[in-house]
Protein backbone atom coordinates (compact mmCIF):
# COMPACT_ATOMS: atom_id res chain seq x y z
CA UNK A 1 0.00 0.00 0.00
CA UNK A 2 1.38 3.47 -0.91
CA UNK A 3 0.80 6.47 1.18
CA UNK A 4 -0.30 10.01 0.15
CA UNK A 5 1.88 12.28 1.70
CA UNK A 6 -0.22 15.26 2.19
CA UNK A 7 -0.89 16.36 5.44
CA UNK A 8 -2.09 20.05 6.69
CA UNK A 9 -0.94 21.31 9.94
CA UNK A 10 -2.83 24.17 12.00
CA UNK A 11 -0.91 26.46 14.20
CA UNK A 12 -3.25 29.09 16.32
CA UNK A 13 -2.15 31.28 19.10
CA UNK A 14 -4.94 32.49 21.20
CA UNK A 15 -5.08 35.67 23.95
CA UNK A 16 -7.36 36.84 26.14
CA UNK A 17 -8.36 33.06 27.62
CA UNK A 18 -9.46 32.57 31.52
CA UNK A 19 -6.51 31.78 33.81
CA UNK A 20 -8.07 28.37 35.45
CA UNK A 21 -8.48 26.80 31.88
CA UNK A 22 -4.82 27.22 31.04
CA UNK A 23 -3.67 26.57 34.41
CA UNK A 24 -5.11 22.80 34.68
CA UNK A 25 -3.07 20.25 32.52
CA UNK A 26 -5.67 17.83 33.86
CA UNK A 27 -8.46 19.49 32.16
CA UNK A 28 -6.47 20.60 28.73
CA UNK A 29 -5.89 16.98 28.36
CA UNK A 30 -9.69 15.63 28.24
CA UNK A 31 -9.91 18.54 25.89
CA UNK A 32 -6.97 17.72 23.80
CA UNK A 33 -8.44 14.13 23.44
CA UNK A 34 -12.12 15.52 22.49
CA UNK A 35 -10.52 17.39 20.47
CA UNK A 36 -8.98 14.63 18.83
CA UNK A 37 -11.53 12.50 18.86
CA UNK A 38 -14.16 14.96 17.13
CA UNK A 39 -11.58 15.39 13.82
CA UNK A 40 -12.18 11.47 13.89
CA UNK A 41 -8.26 11.35 14.80
CA UNK A 42 -6.69 8.22 16.36
CA UNK A 43 -5.38 9.03 19.82
CA UNK A 44 -2.33 6.60 20.62
CA UNK A 45 -0.71 8.23 23.76
CA UNK A 46 -1.52 11.36 25.81
CA UNK A 47 1.48 13.17 28.00
CA UNK A 48 0.98 16.08 29.85
CA UNK A 49 2.78 18.27 32.54
CA UNK A 50 1.53 20.59 35.03
CA UNK A 51 4.41 23.27 35.29
CA UNK A 52 4.94 26.01 38.51
CA UNK A 53 3.80 28.07 39.47
CA UNK A 54 1.48 28.04 36.57
CA UNK A 55 1.50 27.09 33.19
CA UNK A 56 0.66 23.52 31.30
CA UNK A 57 1.86 21.22 27.82
CA UNK A 58 0.00 18.70 26.46
CA UNK A 59 0.65 16.98 23.96
CA UNK A 60 -1.95 14.05 21.88
CA UNK A 61 -0.02 11.85 19.87
CA UNK A 62 -2.12 10.99 16.88
CA UNK A 63 -2.24 7.78 14.47
CA UNK A 64 -2.06 10.69 11.81
CA UNK A 65 0.79 12.68 13.59
CA UNK A 66 -0.24 15.41 16.69
CA UNK A 67 -2.31 17.92 18.50
CA UNK A 68 -0.78 20.44 21.29
CA UNK A 69 -1.30 22.72 23.76
CA UNK A 70 1.11 25.21 25.40
CA UNK A 71 -0.18 27.83 27.98
CA UNK A 72 1.26 30.40 29.67
CA UNK A 73 -2.24 31.13 32.14
CA UNK A 74 -0.24 34.44 33.64
CA UNK A 75 -0.48 36.28 30.30
CA UNK A 76 -3.92 34.28 28.85
CA UNK A 77 -1.95 32.99 25.80
CA UNK A 78 -2.21 29.43 24.64
CA UNK A 79 -0.20 27.98 21.42
CA UNK A 80 -1.76 25.00 19.63
CA UNK A 81 -1.12 23.07 16.52
CA UNK A 82 -2.53 20.28 15.44
CA UNK A 83 -1.08 18.55 12.00
CA UNK A 84 -2.38 15.62 10.40
CA UNK A 85 -1.38 13.36 7.59
CA UNK A 86 -3.48 12.24 4.76
CA UNK A 87 -7.00 13.19 3.58
CA UNK A 88 -9.30 11.80 6.48
CA UNK A 89 -8.62 13.66 9.17
CA UNK A 90 -9.03 17.53 9.40
CA UNK A 91 -7.03 19.17 11.84
CA UNK A 92 -8.83 22.07 11.37
CA UNK A 93 -11.75 20.31 13.55
CA UNK A 94 -9.49 19.77 16.01
CA UNK A 95 -8.51 23.48 16.40
CA UNK A 96 -11.85 24.65 16.24
CA UNK A 97 -13.24 22.31 18.81
CA UNK A 98 -10.25 23.90 21.66
CA UNK A 99 -10.94 27.12 20.19
CA UNK A 100 -14.59 26.75 21.32
CA UNK A 101 -13.90 25.29 24.61
CA UNK A 102 -11.27 27.96 25.40
CA UNK A 103 -13.26 31.15 24.40
CA UNK A 104 -10.11 33.24 23.81
CA UNK A 105 -10.65 36.97 23.06
CA UNK A 106 -8.64 36.93 19.61
CA UNK A 107 -7.17 34.45 17.79
CA UNK A 108 -4.26 34.25 15.40
CA UNK A 109 -4.27 31.32 12.87
CA UNK A 110 -2.43 29.71 10.00
CA UNK A 111 -2.75 26.54 7.90
CA UNK A 112 0.41 25.06 6.31
CA UNK A 113 -0.76 22.53 3.19
CA UNK A 114 2.55 20.10 3.75
CA UNK A 115 4.19 17.12 1.72
CA UNK A 116 3.28 18.35 -1.80
CA UNK A 117 6.52 20.23 -2.36
CA UNK A 118 6.44 24.12 -1.38
CA UNK A 119 4.90 24.57 1.80
CA UNK A 120 1.72 26.39 1.30
CA UNK A 121 0.46 29.03 3.87
CA UNK A 122 -3.15 30.14 4.10
CA UNK A 123 -5.28 31.57 6.83
CA UNK A 124 -7.95 29.44 7.90
CA UNK A 125 -11.39 29.46 8.13
CA UNK A 126 -12.32 29.59 12.39
CA UNK A 127 -15.56 27.92 12.89
CA UNK A 128 -16.75 27.41 16.22
CA UNK A 129 -17.52 23.54 16.99
CA UNK A 130 -20.55 22.31 18.23
CA UNK A 131 -19.82 20.77 21.43
CA UNK A 132 -21.63 17.39 22.08
CA UNK A 133 -21.55 16.39 25.97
Amino acid sequence: MEYSTFGRHVAVDTWGVDFALLNSAEWLQAQMVEAAEACGATVMSVQSKQFEPQGATVLVLLSESHLSIHTYPEKGFAALDCYTCGETVDPQLAIDYMVSVLKPETVHAKKLVRGMGELIVETPVMKQAQLVR
